[in-house]
């Protein structure tokens, strides 16, 4: 985030595993036009964004992540896509491939519709949609599967006794049997070529793809309670940890945006105890005493006071202060 009197933004970062040596981190935002320019740097040389997955793993719990099971399927796409690079950072180059065909395809389809182009434009870009687009439905499942055995234990540490929980890939282009991922997005391209010519853009492909939560076999988001989608998120999250812990034995940094006001207090104490697990981790809020008393035992606390000085705001050890604070276990 860029302070509004500011031109830019810088965060740092070392990181450590084990006895290696510490890598240096540096993302850095800076202002053009109505948005921003991401410059990323490891070790001092610039770097594209997925050199950082396979650096710093981070699971990240906030507050709109409470509308994950029932909110849009962006949301959930989102997740999914943040997880599966960094569990494999290839992912992220086929998911890029996939953005830059589905765009160029788009523009093409809209010159379609304004009659600007031919039909037989389209093979340009249907052959890189489709190898991108299978790779990333692949990984996509394939990461579920692995997340499935996780997401069933945690979903029993936080609600034993509601029924084993679990998520299922929605895809807009289901596999006939015998089918692979590629085959099927091809087949479902062909059926839906006049409908996309007409609206100018394109209807399949795993960037319409879906998460579904299902609590003993039942979609959360149409018969689940409040209380059971906030524990299927925070398993989906627990999940996660796991998952990425298991991959080399180094736990991500678990980075929390002021989420314990949204917890009861069963929900805090799960998430309590993770956190006391962890090498690491950041818990942000606005309150204080939002957050549980067993974390602040064994926390450091510090709080978030504006400067009038060109740095914009302090960071300063908190000695009771009411006001944002971060607590990093």
């Amino acid at each position: 985030m860029i302070r509004r009197t500011a031109d830019g933004a810088r965060a740092e970062a070392g990181v450590q595993a084990g006895g290696t040596r510490p890598v240096e981190l540096a993302v850095e935002l800076a202002r053009q036009g109505g948005g921003s320019r991401k410059r990323i740097a490891v070790n001092g040389v610039p770097r594209r964004a997925a050199a950082l997955a396979g650096t710093l793993r981070v699971v990240l719990f906030a507050p709109e992540e409470m509308l994950l099971v029932a909110g849009p399927p962006g949301l959930r796409r989102s997740a999914l896509d943040l997880l599966a690079g960094q569990a494999r950072p290839a992912y992220l180059h086929d998911l890029a491939t996939y953005g830059r065909a589905l765009q160029q395809r788009n523009s093409l389809l809209r010159a379609i519709r304004d009659e600007g182009a031919s039909p037989e434009d389209l093979r340009l870009w249907d052959a890189p949609l489709v190898e991108a687009g299978a790779a990333v439905v692949a990984e996509r499942l394939r990461l579920l599967d692995a997340l499935a055995g996780p997401l069933a234990a945690a979903g029993r540490e936080i609600a034993p006794g509601e029924g084993p929980l679990t998520v299922v890939y929605e895809t807009n282009a289901p596999r006939l049997p015998g089918e692979e991922p590629r085959e099927a997005l091809a087949r479902r391209l062909r059926d839906t070529a006049d409908k996309e010519r007409w609206n100018g853009t394109t209807l399949v492909g795993p960037h319409r793809d879906d998460l579904r939560f299902e609590l003993a076999g039942e979609p959360l988001a149409a018969f689940g309670s409040r209380g059971q989608q906030r524990s299927a998120i925070l398993a989906f999250k627990l999940a996660q940890l796991d998952l990425l812990t298991d991959l080399d034995g180094r736990p991500p940094l678990l980075l929390l945006d002021d989420v314990f006001s949204e917890l009861d207090p069963q929900r805090r104490e799960h998430l309590v105890r993770r956190i006391a697990d962890l090498p690491q981790a950041f818990v942000t809020t606005t309150s204080p005493h939002d957050l549980d008393p067993a974390l602040r035992e064994h926390a450091t606390t510090w709080r978030v006071e504006p400067d009038d000085g060109e740095r914009g705001a302090l960071l300063l050890p908190d000695r009771g202060h009411e006001g944002p604070a971060v607590a990093v276990p």
